[in-house]
């Protein structure tokens, strides 16, 4: 269900140096724990401050963001497999659902709810037939031949 966190670094032009790929990996493993900077600093071999710096400039966004973004993109999985939002909230690392939902609008900008709403609306789509109608199911014609 989660991809992987290393290949989020991909989108950005400079390439993770092996401290940031270091954090990264913590962060794919913990993502749903308390992570503090101090801790990915040093996975990263640098000072808090630098630590920011270089990851913003490698990954594209903060430490707090990449790990609220991963943290949302967790919960929206456990809401769309049918698990209450408080609990999804709480099982994703946030404090609470209200933490879901803020982080939830502002990545996808929409509240979970509004989404699961959509999402339960919108027919689902095949590969390959994007914006053609839903065929009929198949239903075999009698023939007048024995079989």
């Amino acid at each position: 269900m989660l991809q992987s966190v290393s290949s989020s670094v991909a989108r950005v032009g400079e390439p993770a140096s092996p401290g940031i790929r270091r954090a990264l990996s913590h962060i794919e493993r913990h993502f749903t724990e308390a992570l503090y900077l101090d801790d990915l600093a040093a996975l990263a071999g640098l000072s808090v401050c630098r630590f920011v710096t270089v990851f913003r400039r490698q990954v594209g966004l903060t430490p707090h963001r990449f790990v609220c973004r991963e943290r949302v993109r967790y919960a929206r999985g456990l809401l769309v497999d049918g698990v209450p939002a408080a609990q999804a909230a709480l099982e994703a690392g946030f404090f609470d659902q209200s933490h879901l939902s803020r982080h939830f609008k502002s990545v996808y900008g929409m509240t979970p709810g509004r989404y699961l709403r959509e999402l339960v609306q919108s027919p689902p789509m095949r590969a390959g037939r994007i914006g053609y109608p839903a065929r009929t199911a198949f239903s075999p014609v009698s023939s007048s031949r024995p079989a």
